[in-house]
């Protein structure tokens, strides 16, 4: 018997290392729809896509993939996914 989990996936298009990273064409479609499709895949209780960016959020309009708007202020990704977790309410045992 497997526990639940959640995926949070952050996304930012403000990258310094890689502008523009979640939108980017890999195989013809972007980069981020590939990682929400395994989160997918991966049996999680839910999948949300953790961005402080109006473009990557429309992306997902009508899909199985939440979005949680966080904030821009974040120094990381890892800050990001904090504030999901907590706007969606999950433990840290859930």
């Amino acid at each position: 018997m497997s526990l639940p989990f959640h995926v949070a996936i952050p996304a930012r298009l403000g990258s310094t290392r890689l502008p523009r990273k979640p939108l980017r064409l890999l195989a013809g479609r972007p980069l981020i729809a590939h990682v929400a499709e395994r989160a997918l895949a991966s049996g999680a209780r839910e999948v949300v896509v953790a961005t402080d960016d109006a473009e990557i959020a429309a992306a997902w309009r009508g899909l199985a993939v939440a979005v949680c708007m966080t904030r821009a202020d974040h120094a990381s990704g890892t800050d990001q996914l904090a504030e999901a977790a907590a706007a969606r309410a999950w433990a840290a045992n859930a």
